[in-house]
């Protein structure tokens, strides 16, 4: 039976390879850009390209990745957003209902 060496093993935990340099990285930089859409063009092995068009849909929400953790679909989302309407009160919830 061969033994796997420890290298490989640490290499399978690492999220990126050492080449990878994003020292230079801005976080954020295409985020508005983004959020107001963005087209995707496919160059095909025929020559032709193919051009596709991606939109976020009206009331769509980006949640970070710490936030997605402990909500993973809509319905998580919400029944927590639910919960928290709960406790805002009365007047204020008749206000926000009427915008």
């Amino acid at each position: 039976m061969k033994k796997i060496s420890s290298k490989r093993e640490s290499s399978e935990k690492d999220d990126m390879l050492s080449e990878y340099d994003f020292s230079g990285g801005v976080r954020g930089k295409y985020y508005k850009a983004y959020r107001k859409g963005h087209e995707v063009k496919i160059h095909k092995a025929d020559g032709t390209t193919a051009v596709q068009y991606f939109k976020l849909e009206e009331g769509a929400v980006m949640l970070e990745s710490d936030v997605r953790k402990y909500f993973p679909d809509s319905d998580a989302v919400n029944k927590a957003l639910r919960s928290l309407i709960q406790l805002i009160p009365g007047k204020l919830r008749t206000v926000a209902k009427a915008k």
